[in-house]
């Protein structure tokens, strides 16, 4: 994690938006939309929480108040003022999309080789955030950060389940 922070955070054109996308989906686990769609008005600065939409479901997430700052920060500098404006945006002020992401982990995996050889993603670092909560805290908690404790079935154990043929790489998202 360290290794894809440190390149993430100095390779890119925009660093300070490179850095904030891997941090935000570690802290938080959400998947790559819900991070596209947050809105001002689904940060809260103050008790360090984002609003996830996600999937159909909506949470609040915590993540550090150091992050929500950060968060807070790149909006405002880069030029959301209303509640409804997105947060992620690039320099010129027009919010990031999808490609942001595809962009950011060729740059990582031609960096760093191991990184294109695992298939290591977003939705990989969502993997890795939701096991550590989950060894740490329990199955319960995992789900409910995770976003699941609105259905039923088991989707969470296919985040945490750990043997030596499952594998976050499997998803590319």
């Amino acid at each position: 994690m360290e290794e894809i922070n440190v390149v993430a955070r100095a390779s890119g054109k925009d660093v300070v938006l490179d850095a904030l996308l891997p941090r935000l989906h570690i802290e938080s686990a959400c998947r790559r939309g819900g991070a596209l769609a947050l809105r001002l008005v689904d940060l809260d600065s103050t008790n360090g929480l984002v609003r996830l939409a996600e999937k159909g479901t909506v949470r609040w997430q915590p993540v550090s108040l150091d992050l929500a700052a950060h968060l807070h920060d790149h909006a405002r500098v880069r030029g959301a003022v209303l509640p409804t404006d997105r947060l992620l945006r690039y320099r010129n002020g027009l919010r990031i999309s999808s490609r942001r992401y595809d962009h950011l982990w060729k740059r990582i995996g031609e960096r760093l080789p191991w990184v294109a050889a695992q298939g290591i993603s977003t939705h990989w670092l969502r993997h890795t955030t939701l096991t550590w909560v989950e060894r740490h805290f329990g199955y319960g908690v995992a789900r409910a950060y995770a976003g699941h404790t609105d259905s039923p079935g088991s989707s969470t154990t296919t985040y945490i389940k750990a043997t030596s043929t499952s594998s976050p790489t499997r998803c590319r998202r």
